[in-house]
């Protein structure tokens, strides 16, 4: 284990979550150029839309597939990149393609970017870093303007690109861009606030060495965030499982010791799914948290905008767990800034 300087380790992490929150409001308004250029797109005529990510990208792309799909009745699904960059891709006439990206260097990205364009697809791109490659590729790129990202986990770049997604669907469906003006006011007033049971979650969640991570609907996508940064800064073995499904085989492992957190959206919808879930991991005798938007006074979200403001409060707790390991979350070992996969 490398032991961070006490003085430095870290740092550009906790700025960057701070920065979180004005970030997601950043993103969510679209600069005239934008708005301009996606009117050159017949964006309402498409049939459906799909997401190419990796990472935390593809986290965020989850979570707008909720969105996109409760609010346009239109399907919306990952596809995976290497169906571009190791196969011959596959026929997408009539469809959307969000390319979702910190960097916009990604290789496979690049190629399942100019992938999709060639195979008949209309090309967004959600990108933080300007004049990428995905950039080049794509029919209109909306800037996740973010700013510069230092530290190796993706933090405010993931928050941004939640709220990019939500002001593509504003321009698509014009109620829902009101909500979601709406819900930023509501996310920018998280900036410095801690959450009431961090130390409580964090005092448990250090001894851990197995972590459920459970969410619903928009939910799951950040429990897959979270579950992802536990890995990538702690080490520390983290699975996200949707509420529906972990009460299946997952279930068993509540049977050895086991820590569960529940990010709940406070969406009256997956209220049910996530009580039964809670309830069940609770008779295992598994201790579980269960943290919403509205314990620190967030109300009246748009599921996304709520995903979102579970990340703003939970990466502190990465970041925490991480300096107490004695690991500097800025700079995993094993890891760098731009993945190149193939």
């Amino acid at each position: 284990m490398t032991t961070p300087n006490a003085q430095t380790a870290g740092q550009h992490l906790k700025r960057e979550i701070a920065d979180s929150p004005a970030a997601f409001c950043r993103a969510l308004t679209l600069s005239d150029a934008s708005v301009a250029a996606l009117e050159t797109l017949d964006l309402a005529a498409v049939r459906g839309f799909y997401t190419i990510a990796r990472g935390s990208s593809d986290a965020a792309a989850n979570i707008l597939s909720y969105e996109f799909m409760r609010e346009t009745g239109k399907p919306m699904t990952s596809l995976p990149p290497s169906i571009f960059s190791t196969g011959q891709g596959v026929d997408l006439t009539g469809n959307a393609t969000l390319v979702v990206s910190q960097s916009g260097a990604s290789g496979d990205l690049v190629r399942s970017a100019k992938g999709a364009a060639s195979r008949g697809s209309v090309v967004v791109g959600l990108v933080n870093q300007p004049g990428s490659d995905v950039q080049e590729a794509a029919h209109v790129t909306l800037p996740l303007n973010a700013g510069p990202e230092l530290a190796v986990p993706a933090t405010k770049s993931v928050i941004a690109s939640i709220a990019a997604g939500m002001a593509l669907l504003g321009y698509l469906v014009p109620d829902y861009a009101t909500r979601a003006t709406a819900s930023a006011k509501g996310v920018l007033a998280l900036e410095g606030v801690v959450h009431p049971r961090l130390g409580d979650i964090l005092a448990s969640l250090s001894l851990a060495e197995h972590v459920y991570i459970i969410g619903r609907d928009t939910g799951y996508g950040a429990a897959q965030e979270l579950a992802l940064k536990l890995k990538e800064t702690c080490a520390l073995h983290a699975e996200a499982y949707a509420s529906s499904e972990v009460l299946h085989g997952p279930l068993q492992l509540a049977t050895r010791p086991l820590f569960v957190l529940i990010l709940d959206t406070d969406e009256p919808e997956v209220q049910a799914s996530l009580d039964a879930a809670e309830a069940r991991f609770g008779k295992i005798g598994t201790r579980v948290y269960r943290i919403r938007p509205s314990d620190v006074g967030a109300v009246n979200l748009t599921p996304a905008a709520a995903a979102a403001a579970l990340l703003c409060l939970t990466y502190p707790l990465v970041l925490d767990l991480a300096l107490s390991l004695g690991l500097n979350p800025d700079h995993p070992e094993t890891l760098s800034k731009v993945t190149q996969t193939l």
